[in-house]
């Protein structure tokens, strides 16, 4: 089997093509597609690390450099929790939610223009295969 036909390798090249397209955006904004992501994702009322840690895939010890960097461009405070000191939030800064606000917008544009140029049916399909991969690369357990 050829690394171009398999369903992986079109999910990949697909995520990298939308990544790399709000990377360009981002970067005219002062920020990164993942940092982005990171604000879009941090509540009025704060966000655990352990929950941002779990939306990203890394574990809570290496979300540490990004939230340090983060905190460096006065994007995020922390707060620890006083009854559970292992229990920290998140919160955004005001120049955070000024950038978590611009780069919802980006995210918003860039789906508007794929809905405007996919129909409906093409739209729910892939949204309804997508989703199904999800499920099938959750369940897969590989024989030994």
């Amino acid at each position: 089997m050829s690394d171009d036909n398999t369903i992986d390798y079109y999910l990949k090249t697909a995520w990298q093509s939308a990544a790399n397209k709000y990377n360009q955006i981002a970067g005219r904004f002062g920020i990164t597609q993942a940092t982005g992501y990171v604000l879009i994702n941090i509540h009025r009322e704060g966000t655990p690390v352990s929950q941002i840690a779990n939306l990203l895939g890394v574990k809570t010890t290496s979300l540490s450099r990004i939230l340090n960097n983060l905190e460096g461009l006065g994007l995020i405070y922390r707060e620890t929790n006083s009854a559970d000191k292992r229990s920290v939030k998140v919160f955004l800064t005001e120049l955070g939610k000024e950038k978590r606000e611009r780069a919802k917008d980006v995210v918003r544009k860039f789906n508007a223009y794929l809905d405007e140029h996919l129909s409906d049916e093409e739209r729910a399909a892939t949204i309804h295969t997508l989703k199904r991969i999800n499920q099938l690369a959750t369940q897969y357990k590989p024989e030994q």
